[in-house]
């Protein structure tokens, strides 16, 4: 009895992943093996950078909460403590936002905890 070896979904399965490497550089987009490294290694590239860019917007968020606070005379701890005490829950995503697009608001908040 012959071996049957389903070229139809191993086929299948090398064409989704060459699909997706497409635009890849040399030969990571067209040589099977390379292709499929390729593919994989993206994927942990991304499972991880999923991650890191939550940790990237909380620092970016906090750089311009900092900036703002300084030109109103206190630091972002101060400011962070002060909110704080002061039982004003605003997120540091939502306090970036008004200290870069609306700087009346941003300014409101901090006279009111000082």
């Amino acid at each position: 009895m012959p071996r049957s070896v389903n070229h139809v979904a191993s086929r299948a399965r090398r064409k989704k992943i060459l699909k997706r490497v497409k635009g890849q550089f040399g030969a990571r987009k067209n040589v099977w093996t390379v292709a499929k490294n390729a593919y994989e290694k993206g994927l942990t590239y991304a499972f991880a950078d999923r991650r890191r860019k939550k940790r990237e917007f909380r620092a970016l968020w906090i750089q311009r909460i900092n900036a703002a606070a300084r030109l109103e005379g206190m630091s972002y701890s101060q400011l962070m403590g002060a909110l704080h005490k002061a039982g004003i829950e605003i997120n540091r995503k939502t306090l970036a936002s008004l200290a870069m697009n609306n700087n009346d608001a941003f300014k409101a908040i901090v006279d009111k905890v000082k």
